[in-house]
């Protein structure tokens, strides 16, 4: 346990890659906001719900797959980092485009009068049918885990990404729940989506200069 602790400083940007990641707004981001203005808290906390549970699955199943191609193939690192890092240049590039975008929140809907049960498919089925999840997940946990890191700091990656995801999904809900909450955001959207764009790109660009 100890051994993998003193991983923490290797992780600390993966987990601020996270971060960055998991409060910009994206399809599930826009599902768990639009059911919170439509329906209500416990709506909104339900959808997000099931987009946890599909994070869920898209985590363990990069780090059981990375955990054990790494422990196989050394070079896969390298691999995996040169994927990693052209993705984030990739969202970087996303990112610079929603700067210049002009994005309603409002536009994305959710049907009335849904049971829990379907709010939580919804929310699942939104995040777990989106392939660019585990890519995510794997620039992620591949950015947090240097060459011949033991397989359980994968799992801490997972762990502490998870646990922020968790609290990250239910405070949207409680937050755009309020119509406050609505304005502010998009009087600073701008901002926020320019931000993403430069940390994708520093951290695109950190991936695939550490394999020099």
């Amino acid at each position: 346990m100890h051994e993998t602790l003193s991983y923490l400083p290797q992780i600390l940007p993966a987990y601020i890659a996270y971060i960055v990641a998991v409060i910009s707004p994206g399809p599930a981001i826009m599902a768990i906001v639009s059911t919170s203005m439509v329906h209500g808290r416990k709506a909104g906390m339900t959808i997000s719900l099931g987009i946890f549970a599909g994070s869920f699955t898209w985590a363990c199943a990069a780090a059981l797959g990375l955990a054990t191609i790494l422990n196989t193939y050394a070079v896969a690192l390298e691999i995996l980092k040169m994927f990693g890092g052209l993705y984030l240049l990739y969202l970087a590039y996303k990112a610079f485009k929603a700067v210049r975008a002009n994005h309603d929140i409002q536009q994305a809907t959710t049907p009335k009068n849904m049971s829990t049960r379907a709010l939580l498919l919804r929310g699942y089925g939104i995040h777990v049918t989106n392939p660019k999840a585990i890519f995510a997940w794997l620039a992620i946990i591949a950015l947090g885990m240097p060459q011949g890191a033991p397989a359980s700091v994968a799992g801490l990656i997972v762990g502490i990404c998870l646990t922020t995801g968790f609290i990250v999904f239910m405070g949207y809900a409680v937050l755009f729940s309020t119509p406050q909450a609505l304005k502010i955001y998009a009087s600073l959207r701008r901002w926020i989506e320019g931000a993403m764009a430069a940390f994708y790109c520093f951290a695109g660009l950190k991936l695939l200069t550490s394999r020099i």
